[in-house]
């Protein structure tokens, strides 16, 4: 470990020498010490904010309600002149005139008079209640009634009968009653949601000040590796790895560069890593090349352009994982990464398409989290029933693909401790770290500690959901 160069391989009468496996608190305790903070700030549109995270506390411009309005299709009254009021001895009201929702009233509510209201319409001076269409039934100027419900459409009646006491405050939304100006109506470190987006504009903020997304480069590397519609031929796969990471990424809140496909060679990844070096990438994840066959070169490619700061890990799947930083180029720094001076994060993920996955959710995700400024780091962590035998690796943890018990309407059972019954993800070749079947389908991570080598059915375990529709 001299010189913090931790994971760099160490020969010994010509045999390397792996370091021993990193436990996974102690590694990502380490990724994230990597990142000082949040991405610097800037202003967007409300519209353009989904999804951004906010950088600063969002305080209301404006007071909400700005004043008294009705809620209710009704008639505004003096409450006293009703408190009588009932089926069998309504009070007549005169109708003076209405008020319409986006105009001030130009009159006055005086005793044994009405104005019809609109719901959201400014609550006219004298009233301090509203009553409900529906318990009113109109009167023409000749005193008959005319149909008694819902509808405040028709022409504007002479009189109301109405038929139930209305105490002072009743269906009146007051001034200041949900915000007031100034006051904070989303903190700092959250994800902005539509809800969120609502509160925003509806308390008067135009813009508002968010984290700089993350720019996250993905690489996929393998001689073998073929995009989705190439021809195989004899020993080719297709690509799941970059597409799949480019979209984690952009789930976790990133926008992403596309580095391609690399080939097994130290050249093209290296020059490749450069690339994204320069469009002012913070952070690139690569897949495969990561382990010490003689064809894995992405380590080295790291050591070209930057260092190592850990590799492996133990889990399963995904042992050989490896982290680094590298520093900014001057390209990089002054275009794409918005003048940050930050070290660039390297992450390199092991290349079975299960591996890749379970190490970005361990240690990629909370990283692009805490870049994007986001509070909540980790996923939401629930306690399950397996009801499979499993057997793990000695000294590592593992992070098993399960399905969640669910009903006929789709919802998920829980036992009467709370837990949620589970099964084995399964795809025809089982759990294997390559198998794309049983990762599809799979509703979390069961996680099994590093002590356990079987556990046994029935048996509780940490859950983690994943994203899922």
């Amino acid at each position: 470990r001299a010189a913090g160069r931790i994971g760099c391989d160490r020969r010994r009468r010509g045999l390397i020498v792996a370091p021993p496996l990193e436990r996974v608190e102690a590694a990502r305790d380490r990724i994230l010490a990597q990142i000082p903070g949040p991405l610097t700030a800037e202003n967007v549109a409300v519209d353009a904010a989904l999804g951004r995270v906010t950088a600063t506390p969002i305080h209301a411009a404006v007071t909400l309600p700005p004043w008294d309005n009705s809620a209710m299709d009704g008639y505004a009254l003096v409450a006293s002149d009703v408190s009588g009021a009932s089926e069998a001895a309504p009070i007549r009201l005169a109708v003076a005139g209405e008020v319409a929702a986006g105009t001030a009233a130009t009159m006055a509510v005086t005793q044994g008079s009405a104005l019809r209201i609109a719901t959201g319409a400014p609550l006219p001076a004298g009233a301090d209640a509203v009553v409900p269409v529906e318990e009113t039934t109109p009167l023409d100027a000749a005193g008959a009634t005319g149909a008694r419900g819902r509808d405040a459409t028709g022409p504007l009646p002479a009189a109301v009968l109405v038929h139930e006491a209305t105490p002072s405050g009743a269906n009146v939304r007051r001034a200041g009653s949900d915000v007031s100006a100034g006051d904070v109506v989303l903190e700092a470190g959250l994800g902005i949601s539509p809800q969120a987006i609502a509160v925003i504009a509806g308390s008067g903020s135009p813009t508002v000040a968010v984290h700089r997304r993350p720019r996250v480069a993905v690489l996929a590397t393998g001689d073998e590796i073929r995009q989705a519609g190439e021809p195989l031929g004899p020993a080719g796969i297709p690509d799941a790895n970059g597409p799949g990471l480019r979209a984690l990424a952009s789930a976790a809140g990133a926008d992403v560069v596309d580095l391609g496909v690399s080939r097994d060679d130290l050249a093209d990844a290296t020059a490749r890593l450069r690339s994204a070096l320069d469009q002012g990438a913070d952070a690139i994840v690569v897949s495969g090349g990561v382990s010490v066959g003689p064809f894995d070169v992405v380590k080295a490619a790291f050591e070209a352009i930057g260092r190592i700061e850990l590799w492996r890990v133990a889990v399963q799947p995904g042992k050989p994982f490896v982290f680094g930083t590298a520093p900014r180029t001057a390209a990089g720094t002054a275009g794409g990464a918005g003048g940050e001076a930050r070290p660039v994060l390297l992450f390199g993920l092991p290349g079975n398409p299960v591996s890749t996955f379970v190490t970005f959710e361990l240690f990629v995700r909370p990283a692009i989290r805490r870049l994007a400024g986001r509070r909540s780091l980790f996923r939401d962590v629930d306690r399950g029933v397996l009801q499979d035998v499993a057997s793990t690796s000695p000294g590592r943890r593992a992070f098993l693909r399960v399905t969640a018990h669910r009903d006929a309407s789709g919802r998920v059972v829980r036992d009467d401790l709370g837990r949620v019954p589970l099964r084995l993800a399964r795809g025809p070749a089982g759990q294997g770290s390559h198998v794309l079947s049983a990762l599809a389908a799979a509703d979390g991570l069961a996680v099994i500690p590093e002590e356990v080598l079987v556990h046994p059915a029935g048996g509780e375990v940490e859950l983690w959901w994943l994203d899922r529709d």
